[in-house]
């Protein structure tokens, strides 16, 4: 599965996830880097990728077709409690089920919502 991560997710995550076998593709260090929203939510989609991000604002793709979004939306976040999310999520749900799944992953709870979109 191609996950493109957003900047504001750890580095110790993105390692972790190529470690699992996943395609990751991070713009930190290149020119894209701090592009705006819908930009990167477009390169997400062109490349065909989960994103994942920190940001809520990409909630309000989720009716459209995606490759899936996974939002962390902690109290008070730091790089382990972003990581140990992540990881729950990615563990969660296996890469068949994202396609056009948006999950929001709090400090105690998560939400779920399913597109009825066809890809």
């Amino acid at each position: 599965m191609k996950i493109f991560v957003d900047e504001n997710i750890p580095l110790v995550t993105v390692r972790e996830l190529i470690l699992q076998g996943y395609d990751v593709i991070d713009i930190r260090g290149t020119d894209d880097q701090g592009i705006m929203d819908e930009i990167l939510w477009q390169k997400a989609q062109d490349l065909k990728c989960l994103l994942i991000t920190t940001d809520k604002g990409f909630a309000i793709h989720r009716d459209e077709p995606h490759h899936g979004i996974l939002i962390i939306r902690l109290k008070q976040p730091s790089r382990q409690k972003i990581h140990q999310r992540v990881l729950q999520a990615l563990k969660r749900y296996p890469p068949k089920q994202w396609p056009m799944l948006m999950v929001v992953m709090r400090d105690a709870v998560q939400s779920t919502w399913k597109s009825h979109h066809t890809k």
